[in-house]
């Protein structure tokens, strides 16, 4: 066929996997929308294109091809093979060079012009031909893969250069990209060296395959000569009478065991386990078993130390004050802990006190202080990790009648430690799964804490007493109140809240930002914070009781200056509020969250959670009804109580709040709880509910800059409730700086870091009549939003609502 006229331009067909170049053809399956709708354009026989590699940037933009090599290709047969992709033949007729687009839609169409090759001198050419033909050759003997017509191809081909390396980049194993250097080179000598480079990579490739080939079948042919020599060997030795390799195995164990000091118990189940290895063949499976349990008998440390432990409580305390800023209490128990287990190490006996338990929120620094105790102790230091574990085995182990089975958890971290008296830290123990079909692995902890039964801590596995009374264990858990009661009576609880946010600055220049420039390649002249930076960046991105958010922010504020740093900007970052913005986008959370203006039927609570203390909105809501009471937001059996309580306790106080008996049986109540999405459980919110119902109710409105928590009884007395502190720090963040508690809650104020108790002013009450008194505002403030809707109250008459008696 001959060859057709280039016209001025040409509809582009971008090619993403393959290409083809002047003189060749192949077959394409399409499925891009720009090469559908052209294809459907010009359904023609012999239609004319213009094909590019299009990788990407230039697939999403065909204005980028601009000024690259393509190829004027023809369209010789087509197929369609569904309603989303189209097959088609392409045969390339020569390149050209692309040029500006001249429509978009539906497809592209580029100017195009003609391109002259620049010819190769006739040796250098020739020299390059015979390398890649004598390369195509050996890879035909090399490799089974490789077509063995090639080489007869190129021969065909040798006396046109251009053509030639065109055909062999065709036939060589090269990306997509490499061929699209090839089509872009116009210098001829330099297409032919770049396809012979890829040929030569290409039988260096196939060379290593080979001998990797024939190794292998080295290898297994070795393999099975051997296993033939051992069964003739064996059958020899039994001709002979020598002994067995088994018995040479069994003597060795026995040395071993007589050389591990083993306890007396231990020494004597481990022989009898060896005596029974004797009888066995090495090709049983209870060998094996057996084998494992010797070796894992030997392997645990029972007697190894990590040396003469003398607990410097001066260096445990530098080591605590070195990497965690602030935690004053939690410190000063710990360092009593440990004081008694130096005085009882002395007297040469153990500790039999409780375990210590850190209790906090995430990111709190839990796990660092344990790891700090063990370094300043001296003491090898492991954690495991018990989240959702829900079967004893994994503490306890399994036993040996199950394949595969192991030690526990405990046994094979003291074999990884290799020695008997580590720190070990259980982490998340409130998360375990208690109860089920495969036992209670609460009740095999149980054993595992206690003081007074760890002496003989047997494993399901070993079945032989272990010794766990040199062991320093340290818990960790985010709910106290997930552990059951049977092992939280064991534990030495440590309470460590979170962090306000000065501490978070101090901790930042202290500990986080030193630490931090190092890992990112910076310097801490690349990076300058200022206390205002890092308060916004705490207070406005990451909220929370704990660091971790607070830390992945400066990170990523490193991140981007390490990149600009890297591109060669050069120059100190000020880090102000526009740069925070242009990193880490728009504030997450406002600058004060808590509401402060007095309102009707809502109540600023304070409440409890895993991660720490959390302000909690109660809002009331009064319609008209029946006495009817709606109560919303996924609240637990202990928290509807809580609402029947407060309804009641307003009820029977209605005269001295004003409000009609008539009123009350004609009002439907709705009070919800938002964040519905949460699980609310406690009786901590039974001041705020009685609060918010005595507001609406009476439409007095309420003082929303004083954050309240409490139990309330059903004659209106004000009991203690628990995480105070926590909730205390959850105010004092929100910006509210007055937080009403129960008055057998004011000893709780001791755990207060003192830096909040001197910016916040606390009342305690006792009963429900004081609480109304301080917060519900008089009857008469107009101007205030009422629960009841938009509707703004005017001064209520208190006599429209108590008529006189006749």
């Amino acid at each position: 066929m001959t060859a057709p006229t280039l016209p001025g331009e040409l509809p582009l067909l971008a090619l993403r996997s393959t290409i083809v170049f002047p003189h060749g053809t192949i077959a394409v399956q399409m499925g891009a929308p720009d090469n559908l709708a052209l294809l459907r354009a010009h359904p023609e026989s012999g239609a004319l294109v213009l094909l590019a590699v299009a990788l990407g940037d230039d697939a999403q933009d065909p204005s980028r091809l601009e000024g690259r090599i393509g190829i004027f290709a023809r369209v010789k047969e087509r197929s369609s093979s569904g309603a989303e992709t189209i097959q088609v033949t392409l045969e390339g007729l020569s390149r050209v060079r692309i040029g500006a687009l001249t429509s978009r839609a539906p497809f592209p169409v580029a100017s195009v012009e003609r391109v002259e090759e620049i010819a190769a001198e006739r040796e250098i050419a020739r020299a390059f031909i015979d390398r890649i033909v004598i390369t195509a050759e050996a890879l035909v003997e090399r490799s089974e893969q490789f077509p063995a017509e090639v080489p007869g191809f190129l021969r065909r081909v040798a006396a046109d250069a251009s053509r030639f390396a065109d055909l062999a980049a065709t036939h060589g194993n090269l990306r997509i990209a490499e061929r699209d250097e090839v089509l872009q080179r116009l210098d001829i000598t330099s297409r032919l060296e770049f396809v012979a480079q890829k040929w030569d990579k290409e039988i260096a490739r196939a060379t290593i395959l080979e001998e990797v080939k024939q190794q292998t079948e080295v290898k297994v042919e070795q393999h099975h000569r051997e296993f033939y020599l051992r069964q003739q060997l064996q059958a020899i030795r039994a001709e002979l009478g020598e002994r067995d390799p088994t018995e040479s195995d069994a003597q060795e164990l026995l040395r071993q065991i007589d050389a591990a000091n083993l306890p007396d118990r231990v020494a004597q189940e481990a022989r009898r386990e060896t005596e029974r290895l004797r009888a066995l063949s090495p090709a049983s499976s209870e060998y094996q078993v057996l084998r494992n349990y010797v070796e894992w008998v030997l392997a645990l440390p029972w007697h190894a130390r990590s040396g003469d432990e003398d607990i410097a409580l001066e260096k445990v305390e530098t080591a605590l004050d070195n990497r965690h800023y602030g935690l004053e209490e939690a410190k000063e128990r710990i360092l009593e802990y440990l004081s008694v287990r130096k005085l009882l190490k002395q007297s040469g006996g153990y500790s039999h006190g409780p375990i210590l338990c850190f209790v906090g929120p995430p990111g709190t620094g839990k796990t660092s202080l344990g790891e700090a105790i063990a370094q300043s102790i001296g003491r090898a230091f492991y954690r495991i990790s018990v989240g959702g574990v829900r079967d004893e085995a994994e503490i306890r182990g399994h036993r040996r009648t199950y394949v595969g089975s192991l030690p526990g958890l405990i046994l094979q971290a003291l074999r990884r430690v290799q020695v008997c008296d580590p720190v070990l830290m259980i982490d998340e123990i409130d998360k375990m799964q208690g109860g089920g079909p495969s036992g209670d692995p609460l009740a095999a902890m149980l054993e595992v804490l206690d003081p007074q039964q760890n002496a003989s801590f047997v494993d399901h596995y070993l079945n032989l007493p272990f010794d766990l009374r040199p062991v320093l264990f340290i818990c960790t858990a985010n709910n106290l109140f997930d552990i059951p009661p049977a092992l939280r009576d064991r534990m030495e609880v440590i309470r460590i809240a979170g962090y306000t946010v000065e501490e978070k600055v101090e901790i930042a220049w202290r500990y986080l930002l030193p630490r931090m420039v190092v890992e990112h390649g910076i310097t801490d002249l690349d990076l300058q914070f200022t206390d205002e930076a890092l308060s916004t960046i705490s207070s406005r991105y990451s909220r929370e009781a704990g660091l971790r958010g607070f830390e992945r922010n400066l990170s990523a504020l490193m991140r981007r200056r390490a990149r600009r740093k890297a591109q060669g900007e050069q120059g100190a970052w000020i880090v102000d509020s526009a740069r925070i913005e242009d990193v880490l986008g728009s504030p997450r959370y406002a600058s004060d969250e808590a509401e402060i203006e007095p309102e009707i039927g809502t109540v600023t609570g304070l409440a409890w959670t895993a991660a720490g203390g959390e302000l909690m909105t109660i809002e009331a809501l009064r319609m008209p009804g029946s006495g009817k009471l709606i109560v919303t937001g996924q609240l637990g059996d202990v928290m509807r109580e809580s609402v029947d309580a407060a309804c009641s306790y307003v009820r029977s106080r209605a005269r001295a709040l004003r409000i009609v008996d008539a009123e009350m049986k004609q009002t439907d109540l709705h009070i919800h709880f938002p964040a519905g999405s949460v699980p609310k459980d406690g009786p901590s919110a039974g001041v705020a509910v009685t609060l918010a119902i005595a507001s609406v109710m009476s439409r007095r409105a309420v003082r929303r800059d004083v954050a309240v928590t409490g139990e309330v009884t059903l004659r209106g007395r004000v009991l203690e409730i628990g995480g105070v502190k926590e909730k205390v720090l959850a105010a004092y963040r929100s910006g509210l700086r007055n937080v009403m508690l129960p008055l057998a809650n004011e000893k709780d104020l001791r755990e207060v870091p003192e830096a909040i108790r001197g910016h916040v002013t606390f009342s305690f009450v006792s009963s429900m009549d004081e609480v109304i008194a301080e917060l519900l505002l008089p009857p008469a403030t107009a101007g205030l939003a009422d629960a009841d809707g938009d509707v703004r109250h005017q001064p209520v008459d208190v006599d429209e609502l108590h008529p006189p008696r006749p």
